[in-house]
């Protein structure tokens, strides 16, 4: 297997580990505790109220598979695939819960250390799916429709989309069911944001050293990175050196700095944290 097949894999892998958690979440502790905190497992937690018959998971799967036909309508080919596997494997994945594992009531009588669960696993599944450059689809396809076609800000559109369906839970379920979801939307918000820029982070080196070559060796052969040399001048000494920008990720940054540390432990290092690198082995300008 080459190493682009690894990589690929890897990175399916990835998205359905994000959806298995996203799924844990909201079936164990979304569902039951009736917190509706916006999008499609919203707005199915809603509609179940009132149409009992059909069951939460049931409903998001209706809905993913609607929005998926009108997003193959709009875009056509172009469809990312990885929305598609991913909205069908946490609609599958749902339904496959209810029928395995049935719940009637919340698994506790903790309301908000539910509401914890319920917002912080689907996050931690939405920020992994996020890094990843896929989603989940529901409401996302709205969005990117909305996108391609009008000139809305889309990540106000969202939000007051979100605040809609949450709002309604107040009416649905009662004031207490509602404030907490409201809660957990705004939960939601912040966690997203902290789980995805910690995913995102990449460590900047910048080397100055007297012996590069050793340390470019390290970076290119057993990181798999590449690196840029400039050449420079001590402002006291005169002395040529050469300084090294490269960029790892946060395991590879350890490896990197516990290498130059005994190759070169007169080199000077600057290590800073950046969460947007834009460039090849990382990603893409869109």
């Amino acid at each position: 297997m080459s190493r682009e097949q690894k990589v690929t894999l890897k990175e399916w892998l990835f998205i359905t580990a994000g959806i298995l958690i996203m799924s844990a979440g909201i079936y164990f502790f979304k569902f039951p505790n009736h917190f509706s905190t916006g999008g499609v497992t919203g707005i199915a937690i809603i509609l179940g109220h009132y149409i009992p018959s059909i069951t939460p998971g049931t409903l998001v799967t209706i809905i993913n598979i609607a929005l998926l036909a009108l997003g193959f309508a709009v875009f056509g080919k172009s469809f990312g695939i990885r929305t598609v596997y991913a909205s069908l494997l946490l609609s599958g994945t749902l339904q496959l819960l209810e029928v395995i594992c049935p719940l009637e009531a919340p698994m506790t009588s903790q309301p908000l250390v539910e509401l914890l669960f319920a917002v912080g696993l689907p996050a931690v599944g939405s920020a992994i799916l996020f890094n990843l450059d896929a989603s989940s689809g529901g409401t996302d396809i709205i969005a990117m429709i909305l996108k391609k076609h009008t000139a809305l800000n889309i990540g106000i559109a969202l939000l007051c989309s979100d605040i809609i369906i949450t709002v309604s839970a107040c009416f649905a379920f009662g004031m207490e069911t509602g404030l907490f979801s409201i809660l957990g939307l705004i939960i939601k918000s912040l966690f997203m944001d902290l789980v995805t820029d910690n995913l995102k982070t990449k460590k900047c080196f910048q080397i100055i050293t007297s012996d590069p070559e050793p340390i470019e060796q390290f970076i290119t052969a057993e990181l798999h990175r590449g690196a840029t040399r400039l050449h420079g001048e001590g402002s006291y000494t005169h002395e040529g050196k050469t300084v090294l920008l490269t960029v790892v990720s946060r395991h590879e940054a350890v490896l990197l700095r516990n290498y130059i540390h005994k190759q070169d432990p007169a080199a000077f290092m600057i290590i800073t944290s950046s969460t947007e690198i834009i460039g090849k082995g990382f990603r893409g300008v869109n």
